[in-house]
């Protein structure tokens, strides 16, 4: 068995996510965001928006400042219309929790809508045993679509409970958003406005076979591996939220075939899984701000395993019990993840204020600040924010102030 050291490992990583290029210089069009999304597979959505809705930071961390509409065409966030399906090349499901995909992937994810009832958490499988309700609200889509949870007049809430509870229009159409009768047709203000699937992807990804769903799983597990470099088993289940047994059967069945080379990393106690197409260079000069639900991180384990670098989002930690703050962002310098930053964007003051700014061990505020600074800077500018105001928490707090003063 290949042996690969800890931080070859870590360089094959960041490569397959695109951090051994430097980001393009000039004008930034669609074909730099297709050729991101094409080598990640995917971008989480979340609603915090403490900098900006977290799937535009991805592009960003390797693009630098681009034209965040390039995105919102691609997933048709802007609006909707009846030629607009033949124009979609994103759309919204459930890939690595709620994600934007590729149409082409819409095939690969058949299984997980066959399996909604077995698939889907506690509170969306409870909306399915409503049938009558669920026959309602798909109808109303049908005659009414595209059109607002609210829309439904389904408003009282008996389905769910909790945190978490929706009212019952919204219940059924996350049901049936799970089961893919329904899609994200755009958004408006980040709510989802629902629409049939039919009337929202283009018809020849619709025509296409559904594969059976081992078949789809290896393709995925494959996605997985190209984007992670070298991982192990249970981290490119997590990719896609494949089920454990599923995951295990799948990898296996890709390393007897010889389509993922069994590796031994140094400092991991389980094997990794090497991509034979994962470049291997001998140095990263990258530098990003990262958002906590970037592709290269969202597996803590292993951003500890490649990094020695422990995270962990604090946002439903109440504020006194928090370590670093409410939406702290890693900071990538070179091939390394060298401090961390808690950021706010003030729109109405143009500000970007840094809540917090830490060092992690080892590493030298001389050489850190000076570029976090920079970074600093980029960053609020693609956001359109006129000044970075460093704030008094951690140990990179003061020079980070000096260095922006200066």
């Amino acid at each position: 068995m290949r042996r690969l050291s800890a931080s070859a490992a870590r360089r094959i990583a960041l490569a397959a996510q695109g951090f051994a290029e430097p980001r393009p210089r000039g004008r930034i069009d669609a074909r730099h965001v297709r050729r991101v999304i094409d080598r990640i597979g995917l971008l989480q959505l979340d609603s915090v928006s403490a900098v900006c809705r977290s799937h535009y930071l991805p592009l960003y961390s390797r693009l630098g400042p681009y034209p965040r509409e390039l995105l919102d065409r691609l997933a048709a966030h802007g609006g909707s219309g009846p030629s607009s399906a033949e124009r979609r090349e994103l759309f919204e499901y459930w890939g690595h929790e709620a994600s934007l995909l590729p149409v082409a992937l819409h095939p690969l994810l058949r299984w997980r809508m066959a399996r909604a009832d077995v698939e889907a958490w506690d509170s969306v499988r409870k909306a399915g045993e409503h049938e009558e309700l669920l026959a309602e609200v798909l109808a109303l889509v049908r005659e009414r679509g595209p059109l607002r949870s609210s829309e439904t007049g389904h408003t009282r809430t008996s389905i769910q409970r909790g945190m978490w509870g929706r009212h019952d229009g919204k219940a059924a159409l996350e049901y049936l958003f799970y089961r893919g009768s329904v899609s994200t047709a755009h958004r408006r203000n980040f709510e989802r406005i629902y629409d049939l699937t039919e009337r929202i992807l283009p018809a020849a990804v619709l025509a296409l076979p559904t594969p059976a769903p081992e078949e789809a799983q290896r393709e995925l597990v494959k996605i997985a591996a190209r984007a992670m470099g070298v991982a192990s088993e249970p981290d490119l289940g997590d990719y896609f939220r494949l089920p454990r047994l599923a995951s295990r059967e799948r990898v296996a069945e890709l390393a007897a075939a010889g389509e993922l080379e069994q590796v031994e990393v140094e400092g991991w106690r389980e094997p990794g899984y090497l991509w034979p197409g994962a470049k291997r260079p001998r140095r990263i000069a990258a530098r990003a701000l990262l958002s906590p639900f970037d592709s290269l991180i969202w597996r803590r384990e292993r951003t500890e395993r490649l990094f020695s670098f422990r995270y962990r989002l604090e946002i439903y930690t109440p504020a006194p019990k928090r370590v670093y703050g409410y939406y702290v962002l890693p900071f990538l310098l070179g091939e390394e993840l060298v401090a961390r930053v808690d950021l706010k964007a003030d729109a109405k003051t143009g500000t970007l204020r840094v809540l917090g700014a830490f060092a992690e061990p080892g590493a030298d505020p001389a050489t850190v600040v000076p570029e976090l600074a920079a970074e600093l800077e980029t960053i609020a500018g693609w956001l359109g924010l006129a000044r970075v105001e460093p704030g008094r928490r951690g140990d990179l707090a003061g020079p980070l102030r000096r260095q922006v003063a200066g």
